[in-house]
């Protein structure tokens, strides 16, 4: 192997081997597309299943300890009881109507005294400064129909302070603390409000149906797999090209000359023409 050839072999070996990193890379960020377009598809299904479904006992759906089956979210279910309107509070920093928005949490005590937080909708953050604004529930015994969701995360900052009356997010941990902590309160799961009866003079906006967009994760994943092959065509491309230019090079170089027996030649003549010089 030349001096000139070898330090090519070994570029063309280190393109390569960039080229196989960089599939490798886009190889995961292919999988953890296809898997969330499988989350996301679990999640359609499961709200197609039972956004709709007839309402059932809470007993039936929601478990007296531990999380909220994952087949039991977005099910109605059938509540009969009162509201525990002193203990409203709003969540801050929700995204409705084009701004950050509150919604109206209200605990729902049932006739059997199990507590479930009802998410009644939202309100314009203007009305906040006058808790009078905040639409008030029915009083007396209240029929309610509400679909259940698992609570929500702590914020990722991990600060919970809020000014009285609110929460940063549905953390219902965090919420039962600060209503007391009574044992009768559900902890994994809260409801979303459909209907209740009778029907409070105003109420809140009502929340938005979930999305049944199925999101671009399985576009992203073809994509990357795309970016992976046309890494190793990029590839190839760059060492084609780079072979070519070395043979146009070598076509065009001049071709060295032999002129060692022709000056010898020439040397001959010219002495033999000297030779016959006359002296």
């Amino acid at each position: 192997m030349s001096g000139r050839t070898a330090p090519a072999a070994v570029r063309w070996t280190a393109y390569v081997g960039v080229a196989v990193l960089f599939a490798i890379a886009c190889g995961f960020l292919a999988n953890w597309q296809f898997a969330r377009n499988t989350e996301r598809s679990t999640q359609l299904s499961l709200i197609e299943n039972n956004y709709d479904a007839e309402p059932a006992a809470l007993d039936d759906l929601v478990p007296v300890a531990g999380d909220l089956p994952v087949d039991s979210e977005w099910h109605p279910v059938s509540l009969v009881g009162t509201y525990l309107v002193d203990d409203t509070v709003l969540v801050r920093n929700r995204p409705h109507g084009g701004t950050a928005a509150f919604e109206v949490l209200v605990p729902f005590q049932t006739q059997d005294g199990r507590i479930l937080l009802i998410d009644r909708g939202w309100i314009p953050p203007a009305e906040d400064s006058d808790p009078s604004a905040v639409p008030v529930p029915p009083a007396g015994t209240v029929e309610v129909i509400a679909r259940l969701r698992p609570g929500e995360s702590l914020p990722r900052s991990g600060r919970t302070d809020a000014p009285a009356g609110q929460v940063p997010t549905i953390h219902l941990p965090l919420i039962a603390d600060a209503l007391g902590g009574d044992s009768a309160f559900i902890t994994s799961a809260y409801g979303i409000l459909v209907t209740e009866s009778p029907a409070a003079s105003s109420q809140p906006n009502a929340l938005e149906s979930p999305s049944e967009d199925p999101g671009p994760h399985l576009s992203y994943a073809i994509q990357w797999i795309l970016f992976a092959v046309m890494g190793f065509l990029f590839i190839g491309y760059v060492i084609r090209t780079e072979i070519r230019h070395r043979r146009e090079e070598a076509e065009d170089s001049p071709r060295p000359q032999r002129t060692g027996r022709r000056l010898d030649r020439d040397m001959a003549e010219e002495d033999e023409i000297l030779d016959r010089l006359p002296q």
